[in-house]
């Protein structure tokens, strides 16, 4: 019976030191290990690990993988004496898990300070103005700052975001006024340079206009001239083939009388007739005309007129007939 007992103390005390020699660290984690209070220099992978039992304890476990650390709202001053609310997120991760535990205390608390830190003094080096237009300098030099500072915690700073940078009420006020103000100076600046436009458009179309206005009076005006020059052609020659025309027809009148004379004796007397009564009928016309005229005509001149005109045929005749 006590032997029975004695097997079963045996078993739970192997059973316990079995337990507390094996360590399961999960994927993702570091564990250190101390034996006898003091770091060993051991660290446990993750998976399955055996450690001394009674001599070695896990220290200190934790994740390698990257994390965020939320910086509340803190108050800074700017270098134009501005007071401002600025809040941000740190990523970063433990690189030397050493380090991280035995070279600072709450290496959380201790980073989200050194953040604050760092934030208010790269505030104070800025205008307000500033602090907006330069947002992504800010965060290089802040992720710059914060990973040499941390680098003898094992710490490596990933990256570095401003999130909100919000002023005072009253400089807020002042802002608005002061975008309102601006607002209105750029519609007045359009206003001014679109009226400056419109006239300088207007003006230019009104020269463009005066300019093609000349250019079409010029183009009429050389035209009618060609125009009028062409008429004057056309014209002279018209006279000139109406001439043509006419001393053709004559020629060819005088031909035809002449051939008249010469065939028919009795044809003479009838031309002297002819022509007698026409001058006759010229007179009679010139006096029935609605005019005022005065005409003298002595009757004794008929006569002798009628044998002029009776001389000009003979001789006429003659000629044609010599002619012929």
């Amino acid at each position: 019976m006590g032997e029975l007992v004695g097997f079963l103390v045996f078993l739970a005390f192997g059973g316990t030191v079995l337990t507390k020699s094996v360590r399961i660290v999960t994927q993702g984690n570091e564990a250190l290990v101390e034996r006898l209070g003091r770091y060993s220099g051991r660290k446990l992978s993750p998976g399955l690990n055996f450690t001394v039992p009674f001599l070695d304890r896990i220290a200190y476990q934790q994740t390698i993988r990257e994390r965020v650390i939320d910086i509340p709202p803190q108050q800074c001053i700017t270098r134009d004496n501005v007071s401002i609310s600025v809040d941000a997120v740190v990523y970063w991760r433990i690189m030397d898990l050493e380090k991280a535990y035995y070279k600072v205390e709450n290496l959380q608390a201790a980073m989200v300070n050194l953040v604050l830190t760092q934030i208010r003094s790269e505030m104070g080096k800025l205008e307000l103005d500033e602090t907006f237009t330069a947002r992504s300098e800010i965060n290089e030099l802040l992720l710059r700052e914060l990973d040499i500072s941390t680098d003898p915690w094992g710490v490596k700073v990933t990256r570095v975001e401003l999130r909100d940078i919000v002023p005072s009420k009253a400089v807020q006020d002042s802002m608005e006024l002061q975008m309102s103000a601006e607002r209105r100076k750029r519609a007045a600046i359009l206003t001014s340079e679109g009226e400056r436009e419109s006239a300088v458009n207007s003006a230019r179309g009104s020269a463009e206009a005066r300019v093609l206005e000349a250019e079409a009076r010029q183009k009429a005006a050389i035209l009618e001239a060609e125009a009028q020059q062409k008429a004057i052609v056309l014209r002279a020659q018209a006279e000139r083939q109406e001439q043509v025309l006419r001393a053709q027809a004559t020629a060819e009148a005088l031909q035809v009388i002449a051939s008249t004379l010469k065939n028919d004796p009795n044809a003479r007397e009838a031309l002297q007739f002819l022509m007698t009564q026409n001058y006759i009928d010229m007179g009679s016309k010139i006096g029935t005309s609605g005019s005022s005229k005065v005409m003298f005509m002595d009757p004794r001149s008929i006569p002798a007129t009628v044998e002029g005109m009776r001389s000009i045929i003979g001789d006429q005749g003659t000629d044609e007939q010599r002619m012929f």
